[in-house]
């Protein structure tokens, strides 16, 4: 998930653009262009898509350990269909017709207002506070496998700050290093699970009676369609980016279709190999990828797959960062937090000052000790996707004549259609989530307390500064 060049009009127009943003806020005011810098490309997007997505094969296991062999594989094959292709569908509409600063923060703004823009950010950053703090963490968690010595005296700690504060530094070096560490990391990450779909079919059969450790995991099927669809989530983090994309109408739409296409095949292709040696399904949990890789093609193997998992982590992390740090910076743009959060970065305009702020926060996580609360993280994520897709009909009616380069097929039926069987899912997550547990209550009614916070924090936010905090400049839409 690298941001561009864009042509800017005078300063002299900021003041009356402001103005008529404050009067009329679903009208995303275009403000003075920065001087031309390189642009994200397709593939640098393809990538940066992949790790704010997925991250590769890890977090998978326990789909298989739940569901089997043969229905594991189905549900990963269906979910793309069900979930991931009507929101890249979406996405590539909205992102081709609006590719502004902020991505689906902005679409929502635009369709329904200041209110709904607000909420749509809220959920993105409350959702980051549960999941951003996993990644530093699965990244040690790995380190340790090859290095136990790191175990000890909050050494780990130590390193997943470390993480965090390079991930940090590397996005103020702007979209282009992000993007370009996360093509690279691909590779790296993808090439021991290519060795093993390549070795699996010389070892039909050799692990039927294998002895591997006793796994502890719990996870049924149902449980794993939600672990599934927690491992096909976040295809919208790459629109907030737009501007800084070439060429984002075109680029857009056919960097989500083949994220869907690469992602999918990341997850089906390792255990459909490894279906073929036999290794029963109840030896897979969270985390034994490691040892099953070293059953399959020994020490060496095994190696790189704890190396791929800590490039996970990392590459997770970094992506994630570029995308979330563009909300604060496209609402401070809009007048909706204070301007400091807009401070660019001169050399590689990366907003420096909400990188920081957010990395800040991500850090003090780190002590907390977060399990992957994954109907947590589906309920948040699953509200401000459902904005996104009411954003897409909302647009449909009031701006008919918006120029869409992309443009889900089947008209307004179409439109509507797409969103069914993705809020299908998220409400089969919801009924889910009242049988878990998060501080002493269901994660249903912490997650409500989360939403109904937001609320409040936009009256709060309009109380004190009625009139909206300073605008200050925004990118227009690149062409």
């Amino acid at each position: 998930m690298v941001r561009v060049s864009r042509l800017r009009r005078q300063p002299s127009k900021l003041a009356t653009a402001s103005a008529l943003q404050r009067e009329n806020p679903r009208n995303l005011a275009p403000l003075p262009n920065r001087k031309k810098f390189v642009r994200l490309t397709l593939w640098p997007l393809v990538a940066a898509t992949f790790f704010m997505v997925s991250g590769g094969t890890y977090g998978t296991e326990d789909i298989v350990h739940g569901a089997g062999y043969g229905r594991a594989i189905l549900i990963l094959l269906l979910t793309p269909l069900l979930w991931s292709l009507p929101t890249a569908f979406m996405i590539g509409e909205l992102s081709s017709a609006l590719p502004f600063e902020g991505g689906y923060y902005a679409w929502v703004r635009r369709a329904m207002g200041n209110f709904w823009g607000f909420q749509e950010a809220w959920l993105s950053l409350v959702a980051s506070i549960f999941d951003m703090a996993i990644y530093p963490t699965l990244f040690v968690a790995y380190l340790t496998r090859m290095f136990p010595w790191f175990e000890v005296n909050n050494r780990g700690w130590w390193v997943a700050l470390a993480v965090v504060v390079a991930c940090a530094l590397l996005n103020i070096g702007g979209v282009k290093v992000v993007s370009t560490t996360s093509l690279w990391l691909f590779f790296a990450l993808s090439a021991p699970f290519v060795a093993i779909v390549l070795i699996a079919p010389f070892k039909m059969g050799a692990l039927a009676n294998a002895v591997t450790k006793p796994t502890t995991s719990t996870v049924d099927i149902l449980g794993g369609l939600l672990i599934c669809m927690w491992n096909y989530m976040g295809w919208d983090n790459a629109s907030t980016i737009a501007t800084e994309v070439e060429r984002p109408q075109r680029t857009y739409p056919r960097a989500m279709l083949a994220a869907v296409v690469i992602v999918a095949l990341s997850y089906v292709l390792p255990f459909a190999a490894m279906w073929m040696t036999g290794l029963k399904a109840t030896a897979w949990e969270t985390g034994s990828w490691a040892d099953i890789a070293g059953l399959i093609g020994g020490p060496l193997l095994r190696v790189g797959v704890v190396v791929g998992g800590m490039i996970s982590g990392f590459g997770m992390f970094n992506a994630l960062v570029m995308s979330y740090s563009r909300l604060p910076l496209a609402m401070a743009q809009d007048g909706m937090l204070p301007k400091v959060f807009g401070k660019l970065q001169p050399k590689s305009k990366a907003p420096w000052v909400a990188i920081i702020a957010l990395a800040i926060c991500w850090a003090l996580c780190l002590g907390l000790g977060f399990a992957r609360l994954v109907t947590l993280d589906i309920l948040l994520y699953g509200a401000s996707l459902t904005l996104e897709f009411v954003a897409l009909i909302v647009l449909r009616f009031r701006e008919p004549g918006l120029k869409r380069p992309f443009k889900v097929p089947g008209g307004l039926a179409g439109a509507i259609a797409i969103g069914v069987p993705p809020v299908m899912l998220l409400a089969f997550s919801v009924i889910r989530s009242e049988h878990e547990s998060v501080l002493g209550m269901s994660s249903l009614a912490f997650g409500m307390i989360l939403i109904a916070a937001g609320v409040i924090a936009y009256f709060a936010n309009h109380a004190l500064k009625p009139a909206g905090w300073t605008a200050t400049e925004k990118p227009e839409p690149v062409a």
